[in-house]
Protein backbone atom coordinates (compact mmCIF):
# COMPACT_ATOMS: atom_id res chain seq x y z
CA UNK A 1 0.00 0.00 0.00
CA UNK A 2 2.80 2.44 0.87
CA UNK A 3 4.51 1.68 -2.43
CA UNK A 4 1.33 2.40 -4.38
CA UNK A 5 0.63 5.57 -2.42
CA UNK A 6 4.20 6.77 -2.88
CA UNK A 7 4.26 6.36 -6.64
CA UNK A 8 0.70 7.69 -6.96
CA UNK A 9 1.58 10.78 -4.93
CA UNK A 10 4.57 11.55 -7.14
CA UNK A 11 2.57 10.95 -10.31
CA UNK A 12 -0.29 13.22 -9.18
CA UNK A 13 2.19 15.93 -8.18
CA UNK A 14 3.93 15.84 -11.57
CA UNK A 15 0.66 15.88 -13.51
CA UNK A 16 -0.71 18.83 -11.55
CA UNK A 17 2.34 21.05 -12.03
CA UNK A 18 2.95 20.09 -15.67
CA UNK A 19 -0.69 20.72 -16.61
CA UNK A 20 -0.63 23.92 -14.51
CA UNK A 21 -3.60 22.90 -12.41
CA UNK A 22 -1.66 24.00 -9.32
CA UNK A 23 1.42 26.09 -8.73
CA UNK A 24 4.45 24.10 -7.52
CA UNK A 25 4.19 25.59 -4.02
CA UNK A 26 0.56 24.56 -3.62
CA UNK A 27 1.18 21.13 -5.15
CA UNK A 28 4.11 20.52 -2.81
CA UNK A 29 1.87 21.25 0.17
CA UNK A 30 -1.55 19.86 -0.78
CA UNK A 31 -0.68 16.62 -2.59
CA UNK A 32 1.65 15.17 0.11
CA UNK A 33 -0.80 16.20 2.83
CA UNK A 34 -3.67 14.31 1.21
CA UNK A 35 -1.61 11.20 0.49
CA UNK A 36 0.02 11.34 3.92
CA UNK A 37 -3.37 11.24 5.57
CA UNK A 38 -4.35 8.28 3.38
CA UNK A 39 -1.13 6.57 4.50
CA UNK A 40 -2.27 6.84 8.10
CA UNK A 41 -0.04 9.71 9.23
CA UNK A 42 -2.90 11.32 11.14
CA UNK A 43 -1.99 14.28 13.32
CA UNK A 44 1.61 13.09 13.31
CA UNK A 45 1.98 14.51 9.81
CA UNK A 46 2.77 17.89 11.34
CA UNK A 47 5.80 16.54 13.22
CA UNK A 48 6.99 14.77 10.05
CA UNK A 49 6.93 18.02 8.12
CA UNK A 50 8.56 20.03 10.92
CA UNK A 51 11.40 17.51 11.22
CA UNK A 52 11.96 17.75 7.48
CA UNK A 53 11.76 21.53 7.56
CA UNK A 54 14.52 21.75 10.16
CA UNK A 55 16.92 20.19 7.67
CA UNK A 56 15.83 22.75 5.05
CA UNK A 57 16.50 25.90 7.08
CA UNK A 58 20.20 26.14 6.21
CA UNK A 59 19.38 25.68 2.53
CA UNK A 60 16.72 28.39 2.70
CA UNK A 61 19.20 30.75 4.40
CA UNK A 62 21.84 29.98 1.76
CA UNK A 63 19.47 30.72 -1.11
CA UNK A 64 18.08 33.84 0.54
CA UNK A 65 21.43 35.52 1.08
CA UNK A 66 22.89 34.22 -2.19
CA UNK A 67 20.01 35.93 -4.01
CA UNK A 68 20.65 39.15 -2.10
CA UNK A 69 24.40 39.02 -2.75
CA UNK A 70 24.32 38.30 -6.46
CA UNK A 71 21.35 40.60 -6.92
CA UNK A 72 23.45 43.38 -5.43
CA UNK A 73 26.36 42.54 -7.69
CA UNK A 74 24.06 42.77 -10.71
CA UNK A 75 22.66 46.09 -9.50
CA UNK A 76 26.07 47.68 -8.93
CA UNK A 77 27.31 46.60 -12.37
CA UNK A 78 29.80 43.83 -11.62
CA UNK A 79 28.56 41.62 -14.46
CA UNK A 80 27.97 44.36 -17.06
CA UNK A 81 31.40 43.99 -18.76
CA UNK A 82 30.95 40.20 -18.93
CA UNK A 83 27.54 40.48 -20.56
CA UNK A 84 28.76 43.07 -23.07
CA UNK A 85 31.67 40.79 -23.94
CA UNK A 86 29.31 37.83 -24.42
CA UNK A 87 27.00 39.94 -26.58
CA UNK A 88 29.84 41.02 -28.83
CA UNK A 89 31.07 37.47 -29.24
CA UNK A 90 27.65 35.87 -29.76
CA UNK A 91 26.04 38.63 -31.78
CA UNK A 92 22.30 38.40 -32.30
CA UNK A 93 22.15 34.74 -33.30
CA UNK A 94 19.84 32.76 -30.93
CA UNK A 95 21.64 29.50 -31.74
CA UNK A 96 24.96 30.96 -30.59
CA UNK A 97 23.34 32.50 -27.51
CA UNK A 98 21.90 29.15 -26.38
CA UNK A 99 25.18 27.36 -27.06
CA UNK A 100 26.99 30.06 -25.09
CA UNK A 101 24.56 29.50 -22.22
CA UNK A 102 25.46 25.81 -22.10
CA UNK A 103 29.20 26.52 -22.17
CA UNK A 104 28.92 29.19 -19.48
CA UNK A 105 26.79 26.98 -17.20
CA UNK A 106 29.17 24.04 -17.64
CA UNK A 107 32.21 26.18 -16.87
CA UNK A 108 30.70 27.77 -13.76
CA UNK A 109 29.50 24.32 -12.61
CA UNK A 110 33.13 23.43 -11.96
CA UNK A 111 32.71 25.02 -8.53
CA UNK A 112 30.36 22.15 -7.67
CA UNK A 113 27.52 24.36 -6.45
CA UNK A 114 24.30 24.43 -8.46
CA UNK A 115 22.92 27.57 -6.83
CA UNK A 116 26.00 29.61 -7.71
CA UNK A 117 25.97 28.26 -11.26
CA UNK A 118 22.35 29.22 -11.83
CA UNK A 119 22.69 32.65 -10.26
CA UNK A 120 25.70 33.56 -12.40
CA UNK A 121 24.30 32.03 -15.58
CA UNK A 122 20.96 33.75 -15.15
CA UNK A 123 22.61 37.05 -14.29
CA UNK A 124 24.73 36.95 -17.43
CA UNK A 125 22.28 35.44 -19.93
CA UNK A 126 18.70 36.30 -18.93
CA UNK A 127 18.95 39.97 -20.04
CA UNK A 128 20.18 38.73 -23.43
CA UNK A 129 17.26 36.30 -23.75
CA UNK A 130 14.76 38.99 -22.83
CA UNK A 131 16.31 41.51 -25.20
CA UNK A 132 16.21 39.02 -28.08
CA UNK A 133 12.71 37.93 -27.03
CA UNK A 134 13.93 34.37 -26.64
CA UNK A 135 12.16 31.95 -24.30
CA UNK A 136 13.66 31.87 -20.77
CA UNK A 137 12.55 28.21 -20.60
CA UNK A 138 15.34 27.45 -23.09
CA UNK A 139 17.79 29.09 -20.70
CA UNK A 140 16.63 27.03 -17.71
CA UNK A 141 16.62 23.85 -19.80
CA UNK A 142 20.17 24.26 -21.09
CA UNK A 143 21.58 25.50 -17.78
CA UNK A 144 19.89 22.64 -15.92
CA UNK A 145 21.27 20.05 -18.34
CA UNK A 146 24.81 21.42 -18.19
CA UNK A 147 24.86 21.67 -14.41
CA UNK A 148 23.28 18.24 -13.94
CA UNK A 149 25.91 16.65 -16.15
CA UNK A 150 28.76 18.41 -14.34
CA UNK A 151 27.27 17.42 -10.99
CA UNK A 152 29.30 14.19 -11.00
CA UNK A 153 32.58 16.04 -10.35
CA UNK A 154 34.10 14.69 -7.09
CA UNK A 155 33.42 17.87 -5.15
CA UNK A 156 29.86 18.18 -6.43
CA UNK A 157 28.32 15.87 -3.82
CA UNK A 158 26.81 12.74 -5.44
CA UNK A 159 30.17 11.15 -6.28
CA UNK A 160 31.42 11.76 -2.75
CA UNK A 161 28.21 10.32 -1.31
CA UNK A 162 28.44 7.19 -3.45
CA UNK A 163 32.09 6.68 -2.50
CA UNK A 164 31.38 7.23 1.19
CA UNK A 165 28.37 4.90 1.22
CA UNK A 166 30.42 2.07 -0.32
CA UNK A 167 33.66 2.98 1.49
CA UNK A 168 35.83 3.46 -1.59
CA UNK A 169 38.11 6.23 -2.80
CA UNK A 170 36.29 9.04 -4.59
CA UNK A 171 38.87 9.21 -7.40
CA UNK A 172 38.31 5.52 -8.06
CA UNK A 173 34.71 6.42 -8.80
CA UNK A 174 35.21 9.59 -10.82
CA UNK A 175 38.30 9.15 -13.00
CA UNK A 176 36.96 6.19 -15.05
CA UNK A 177 33.78 8.21 -15.63
CA UNK A 178 35.55 11.09 -17.38
CA UNK A 179 34.70 9.69 -20.87
CA UNK A 180 31.04 9.48 -19.79
CA UNK A 181 31.19 13.05 -18.55
CA UNK A 182 32.67 14.22 -21.86
CA UNK A 183 29.98 12.34 -23.81
CA UNK A 184 27.25 13.80 -21.63
CA UNK A 185 28.52 17.34 -22.18
CA UNK A 186 28.68 16.70 -25.93
CA UNK A 187 25.02 15.67 -25.92
CA UNK A 188 24.13 18.77 -23.89
CA UNK A 189 25.87 20.99 -26.47
CA UNK A 190 24.00 19.26 -29.29
CA UNK A 191 20.71 19.83 -27.49
CA UNK A 192 21.68 23.48 -26.91
CA UNK A 193 22.45 24.03 -30.59
CA UNK A 194 19.19 22.41 -31.72
CA UNK A 195 17.19 24.43 -29.20
CA UNK A 196 18.95 27.56 -30.45
CA UNK A 197 18.03 26.75 -34.05
CA UNK A 198 14.43 26.21 -32.97
CA UNK A 199 14.41 29.58 -31.23
CA UNK A 200 15.90 31.20 -34.33
CA UNK A 201 13.13 29.73 -36.50
CA UNK A 202 10.41 30.61 -33.99
CA UNK A 203 11.51 34.23 -33.81
CA UNK A 204 11.77 34.45 -37.57
CA UNK A 205 8.20 33.16 -37.89
CA UNK A 206 6.60 35.17 -35.08
CA UNK A 207 8.48 38.47 -35.52
CA UNK A 208 9.11 38.95 -39.24
CA UNK A 209 9.31 42.71 -38.80
CA UNK A 210 12.44 42.20 -36.68
CA UNK A 211 13.96 38.92 -37.79
CA UNK A 212 12.75 38.79 -41.37
CA UNK A 213 11.03 36.03 -43.33
CA UNK A 214 13.40 34.20 -45.68
CA UNK A 215 12.08 32.92 -48.96
CA UNK A 216 12.06 29.24 -49.82
CA UNK A 217 15.18 29.56 -51.96
CA UNK A 218 17.41 30.74 -49.14
CA UNK A 219 17.97 29.43 -45.64
CA UNK A 220 18.97 31.55 -42.70
CA UNK A 221 22.73 31.37 -42.68
CA UNK A 222 23.32 32.47 -39.10
CA UNK A 223 25.08 35.69 -40.11
CA UNK A 224 24.47 38.74 -38.02
CA UNK A 225 25.24 42.39 -38.52
CA UNK A 226 28.27 43.58 -36.64
CA UNK A 227 27.56 44.83 -33.16
CA UNK A 228 27.17 48.55 -33.16
CA UNK A 229 25.77 48.87 -36.66
CA UNK A 230 22.42 50.46 -37.28
CA UNK A 231 21.42 48.53 -40.35
CA UNK A 232 20.49 45.06 -41.41
CA UNK A 233 21.36 43.27 -44.64
CA UNK A 234 18.86 41.80 -47.05
CA UNK A 235 19.22 39.57 -50.09
CA UNK A 236 17.12 38.98 -53.14
CA UNK A 237 16.44 35.74 -54.89
CA UNK A 238 18.67 37.00 -57.73
CA UNK A 239 21.56 37.38 -55.31
CA UNK A 240 21.56 41.20 -55.15
CA UNK A 241 22.42 42.83 -51.85
CA UNK A 242 21.41 46.05 -50.30
CA UNK A 243 20.98 47.81 -47.00
CA UNK A 244 17.91 48.38 -44.94
CA UNK A 245 18.63 51.74 -43.34
CA UNK A 246 17.57 52.25 -39.79
CA UNK A 247 16.42 48.68 -39.32
CA UNK A 248 13.14 49.13 -41.14
CA UNK A 249 10.66 46.37 -41.78
CA UNK A 250 11.65 43.79 -44.42
CA UNK A 251 11.34 44.96 -47.97
CA UNK A 252 10.02 42.94 -50.89
CA UNK A 253 11.60 43.18 -54.30
CA UNK A 254 8.97 43.56 -57.00
CA UNK A 255 11.02 41.91 -59.73
CA UNK A 256 9.59 38.75 -61.22
CA UNK A 257 10.53 35.46 -59.64
CA UNK A 258 12.36 36.93 -56.68
CA UNK A 259 11.63 38.29 -53.26
CA UNK A 260 13.69 40.15 -50.76
CA UNK A 261 13.66 39.20 -47.11
CA UNK A 262 15.69 40.43 -44.19
CA UNK A 263 17.76 37.48 -43.00
CA UNK A 264 19.38 39.13 -40.03
CA UNK A 265 17.92 40.83 -37.01
CA UNK A 266 17.60 44.51 -37.83
CA UNK A 267 17.73 45.67 -34.21
CA UNK A 268 21.09 45.84 -32.48
CA UNK A 269 21.96 44.53 -29.07
CA UNK A 270 25.13 46.45 -28.41
CA UNK A 271 26.08 49.91 -29.51
CA UNK A 272 28.68 52.33 -28.30
CA UNK A 273 26.47 53.62 -25.50
CA UNK A 274 24.93 50.21 -24.75
CA UNK A 275 21.48 51.80 -25.05
CA UNK A 276 20.04 48.49 -26.25
CA UNK A 277 20.13 47.27 -22.64
CA UNK A 278 17.95 50.13 -21.42
CA UNK A 279 15.00 48.92 -19.41
CA UNK A 280 16.65 45.62 -18.48
CA UNK A 281 18.47 44.51 -15.34
CA UNK A 282 21.63 45.78 -17.04
CA UNK A 283 20.34 49.25 -17.87
CA UNK A 284 23.51 51.37 -18.24
CA UNK A 285 21.76 54.35 -16.64
CA UNK A 286 20.44 52.64 -13.50
CA UNK A 287 21.05 54.58 -10.31
CA UNK A 288 22.51 51.60 -8.45
CA UNK A 289 25.68 51.44 -10.60
CA UNK A 290 28.93 51.78 -8.65
CA UNK A 291 31.70 51.93 -11.31
CA UNK A 292 34.28 53.26 -8.82
CA UNK A 293 33.78 50.15 -6.68
CA UNK A 294 34.10 47.68 -9.56
CA UNK A 295 37.43 46.24 -8.39
CA UNK A 296 36.32 46.05 -4.77
CA UNK A 297 33.16 44.17 -5.74
CA UNK A 298 35.16 41.82 -7.95
CA UNK A 299 37.63 41.11 -5.12
CA UNK A 300 34.77 40.53 -2.68
CA UNK A 301 33.07 38.11 -5.09
CA UNK A 302 36.31 36.20 -5.67
CA UNK A 303 36.75 35.97 -1.90
CA UNK A 304 33.19 34.67 -1.45
CA UNK A 305 33.69 32.09 -4.21
CA UNK A 306 37.01 31.09 -2.66
CA UNK A 307 35.36 30.50 0.70
CA UNK A 308 32.62 28.54 -1.05
CA UNK A 309 35.13 26.20 -2.70
CA UNK A 310 37.36 25.90 0.38
CA UNK A 311 34.32 25.00 2.51
CA UNK A 312 35.93 26.39 5.65
CA UNK A 313 32.78 28.09 6.93
CA UNK A 314 29.11 27.15 6.43
CA UNK A 315 27.96 28.59 3.11
CA UNK A 316 24.88 30.41 4.46
CA UNK A 317 27.16 32.38 6.80
CA UNK A 318 29.57 33.16 3.94
CA UNK A 319 26.77 34.75 1.92
CA UNK A 320 25.37 36.52 4.98
CA UNK A 321 28.71 38.23 5.65
CA UNK A 322 29.30 38.86 1.94
CA UNK A 323 25.87 40.49 1.56
CA UNK A 324 26.42 42.63 4.66
CA UNK A 325 29.80 43.90 3.42
CA UNK A 326 28.45 44.53 -0.09
CA UNK A 327 25.50 46.52 1.26
CA UNK A 328 27.64 48.51 3.67
CA UNK A 329 30.27 49.54 1.13
CA UNK A 330 28.05 50.08 -1.93
CA UNK A 331 25.07 51.63 -0.11
CA UNK A 332 26.27 53.44 3.02
CA UNK A 333 22.90 55.11 3.52
CA UNK A 334 20.53 53.05 5.69
CA UNK A 335 17.52 53.84 3.49
CA UNK A 336 19.37 52.60 0.40
CA UNK A 337 20.32 49.39 2.22
CA UNK A 338 16.70 48.73 3.13
CA UNK A 339 15.57 49.54 -0.41
CA UNK A 340 18.02 47.05 -1.88
CA UNK A 341 16.80 44.24 0.38
CA UNK A 342 13.18 45.02 -0.47
CA UNK A 343 14.02 45.13 -4.20
CA UNK A 344 15.07 41.47 -4.09
CA UNK A 345 12.24 40.33 -1.82
CA UNK A 346 10.08 38.84 -4.64
CA UNK A 347 12.86 36.47 -5.72
CA UNK A 348 13.58 35.53 -2.11
CA UNK A 349 9.94 34.77 -1.31
CA UNK A 350 9.52 32.70 -4.47
CA UNK A 351 12.54 30.51 -3.72
CA UNK A 352 12.26 30.17 0.06
CA UNK A 353 8.54 29.36 -0.12
CA UNK A 354 9.24 26.49 -2.53
CA UNK A 355 12.06 25.18 -0.35
CA UNK A 356 9.82 25.20 2.69
CA UNK A 357 6.96 23.63 0.73
CA UNK A 358 9.30 20.89 -0.50
CA UNK A 359 9.76 19.94 3.17
CA UNK A 360 6.14 18.74 3.16
CA UNK A 361 6.82 16.29 0.34
CA UNK A 362 10.10 14.99 1.77
CA UNK A 363 8.64 14.84 5.28
CA UNK A 364 5.67 12.73 4.19
CA UNK A 365 7.79 10.46 1.98
CA UNK A 366 10.20 9.77 4.83
CA UNK A 367 7.89 9.94 7.83
CA UNK A 368 5.26 7.56 6.48
CA UNK A 369 7.87 5.06 5.33
CA UNK A 370 7.01 5.50 1.64
CA UNK A 371 10.64 5.99 0.56
CA UNK A 372 11.80 2.88 2.41
CA UNK A 373 8.93 0.80 1.04
CA UNK A 374 9.47 2.01 -2.54
CA UNK A 375 13.20 1.26 -2.34
CA UNK A 376 12.68 -2.22 -0.91
CA UNK A 377 10.04 -3.00 -3.55
CA UNK A 378 12.33 -1.96 -6.40
CA UNK A 379 15.12 -4.15 -5.07
CA UNK A 380 12.80 -7.14 -4.65
CA UNK A 381 11.35 -7.02 -8.16
CA UNK A 382 14.75 -7.43 -9.80
CA UNK A 383 14.91 -11.11 -10.83
CA UNK A 384 18.02 -13.10 -9.90
CA UNK A 385 18.62 -13.86 -13.57
CA UNK A 386 19.40 -10.17 -14.09
CA UNK A 387 22.03 -10.18 -11.35
CA UNK A 388 24.96 -9.76 -13.75
CA UNK A 389 23.30 -6.57 -14.99
CA UNK A 390 22.99 -5.02 -11.51
CA UNK A 391 25.32 -2.13 -12.34
CA UNK A 392 23.32 -1.22 -15.45
CA UNK A 393 20.06 -1.67 -13.54
CA UNK A 394 21.38 0.61 -10.80
CA UNK A 395 22.20 3.24 -13.39
CA UNK A 396 18.67 2.99 -14.81
CA UNK A 397 17.10 3.12 -11.35
CA UNK A 398 19.17 6.17 -10.42
CA UNK A 399 17.35 8.22 -13.04
CA UNK A 400 13.85 8.14 -11.48
CA UNK A 401 14.88 7.38 -7.90
CA UNK A 402 17.20 10.36 -7.44
CA UNK A 403 14.45 12.52 -8.93
CA UNK A 404 11.87 11.40 -6.38
CA UNK A 405 14.12 11.25 -3.35
CA UNK A 406 17.15 13.08 -2.00
CA UNK A 407 20.67 12.06 -2.93
CA UNK A 408 21.26 11.13 0.70
CA UNK A 409 18.30 8.76 0.72
CA UNK A 410 19.41 7.06 -2.50
CA UNK A 411 23.15 6.83 -1.91
CA UNK A 412 23.05 5.93 1.77
CA UNK A 413 19.79 3.96 1.78
CA UNK A 414 19.35 2.24 -1.58
CA UNK A 415 22.82 1.97 -3.13
CA UNK A 416 24.39 -0.16 -0.36
CA UNK A 417 21.58 -2.73 -0.69
CA UNK A 418 21.97 -2.89 -4.46
CA UNK A 419 25.75 -3.07 -4.16
CA UNK A 420 25.59 -5.96 -1.70
CA UNK A 421 23.41 -7.88 -4.14
CA UNK A 422 25.72 -7.08 -7.06
CA UNK A 423 28.76 -8.36 -5.17
CA UNK A 424 27.41 -11.92 -5.52
CA UNK A 425 27.78 -11.55 -9.29
CA UNK A 426 31.34 -10.22 -9.23
CA UNK A 427 30.40 -6.55 -9.67
CA UNK A 428 32.61 -4.25 -7.59
CA UNK A 429 31.42 -1.44 -5.39
CA UNK A 430 33.30 1.07 -7.56
CA UNK A 431 31.35 -0.04 -10.64
CA UNK A 432 28.07 0.28 -8.73
CA UNK A 433 29.05 3.75 -7.52
CA UNK A 434 29.89 4.86 -11.05
CA UNK A 435 26.58 3.57 -12.37
CA UNK A 436 24.68 5.29 -9.57
CA UNK A 437 25.90 8.79 -10.50
CA UNK A 438 24.74 8.63 -14.13
CA UNK A 439 21.25 9.73 -13.11
CA UNK A 440 22.44 13.14 -11.92
CA UNK A 441 21.39 15.12 -15.04
CA UNK A 442 17.83 13.94 -14.34
CA UNK A 443 18.13 14.36 -10.57
CA UNK A 444 19.06 18.03 -10.86
CA UNK A 445 15.65 18.80 -12.39
CA UNK A 446 13.78 17.51 -9.32
CA UNK A 447 11.59 19.92 -7.35
CA UNK A 448 13.35 18.52 -4.29
CA UNK A 449 16.59 20.18 -5.45
CA UNK A 450 16.65 23.76 -4.09
CA UNK A 451 19.01 24.94 -6.84
CA UNK A 452 16.55 24.17 -9.62
CA UNK A 453 13.83 26.04 -7.71
CA UNK A 454 16.22 28.97 -7.59
CA UNK A 455 16.85 28.75 -11.35
CA UNK A 456 13.20 28.78 -12.40
CA UNK A 457 12.42 31.53 -9.90
CA UNK A 458 15.21 33.82 -11.11
CA UNK A 459 14.25 33.23 -14.74
CA UNK A 460 10.54 33.61 -13.88
CA UNK A 461 9.78 30.27 -15.52
CA UNK A 462 7.04 27.89 -14.47
CA UNK A 463 8.46 24.63 -13.10
CA UNK A 464 6.02 22.61 -15.19
CA UNK A 465 7.17 24.36 -18.38
CA UNK A 466 10.76 23.66 -17.43
CA UNK A 467 10.00 19.97 -16.87
CA UNK A 468 8.22 19.62 -20.20
CA UNK A 469 11.30 20.79 -22.05
CA UNK A 470 14.08 19.36 -19.93
CA UNK A 471 13.06 15.96 -18.53
CA UNK A 472 13.31 13.81 -21.65
CA UNK A 473 16.54 15.51 -22.64
CA UNK A 474 17.99 14.93 -19.17
CA UNK A 475 17.01 11.25 -19.43
CA UNK A 476 18.83 10.99 -22.77
CA UNK A 477 21.98 12.55 -21.30
CA UNK A 478 21.87 10.11 -18.36
CA UNK A 479 21.40 7.12 -20.67
CA UNK A 480 24.30 8.23 -22.87
CA UNK A 481 26.56 8.57 -19.82
CA UNK A 482 25.51 5.10 -18.66
CA UNK A 483 26.06 3.63 -22.12
CA UNK A 484 29.53 5.15 -22.49
CA UNK A 485 30.38 3.89 -19.01
CA UNK A 486 29.51 0.35 -20.09
CA UNK A 487 31.39 0.66 -23.39
CA UNK A 488 34.56 1.92 -21.69
CA UNK A 489 34.40 -0.73 -18.97
CA UNK A 490 33.89 1.78 -16.16
CA UNK A 491 30.52 0.12 -15.51
CA UNK A 492 30.93 -3.62 -15.84
CA UNK A 493 28.56 -6.48 -16.51
CA UNK A 494 29.09 -9.48 -14.24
Amino acid sequence: MLVLLGFAMIAVFMVLIMTKKLTPVLALIIVPTVFGLFAGAGLGIGDMVMDSMKSMTSTAALLMFAIIYFGLMIDVGLFDPLVRFILRKLGNDPAKVVLGTALLAAAVSLDGDGSTTFILTTAAMLPIYLRLKMSPVVLTCVAGLANGTMNIVPWGGPTARAASALKIDVNEVFVPMIPSLAAGLAVVLVFAWVLGLQERNRLRATQPEIWGVPDTAEAFDGGTPAAGTGSGTFRSGAGRKGNNPGGAAPAVDGSAGSSVAVLERTETLVDEDHTAMAGTALDPNRTTLRPKLQWFNLALTVAVMGMLIADLVPLPYVFMVGSAIALLVNFPDVKDQAAQIVAHAPSIVAVVSMVMAAAVLTGVLTGTGMVEAMSAWLVQIIPSSMGPLMAVITGLLSIPMTFFMSNDAFYFGVLPVLSETAAHYGISGAEMARASITGQPFHMQSPLVPAILLLVSLAKVDLGDHHKKVLWRAAVVSLVMLGIGVLTGAIGIG
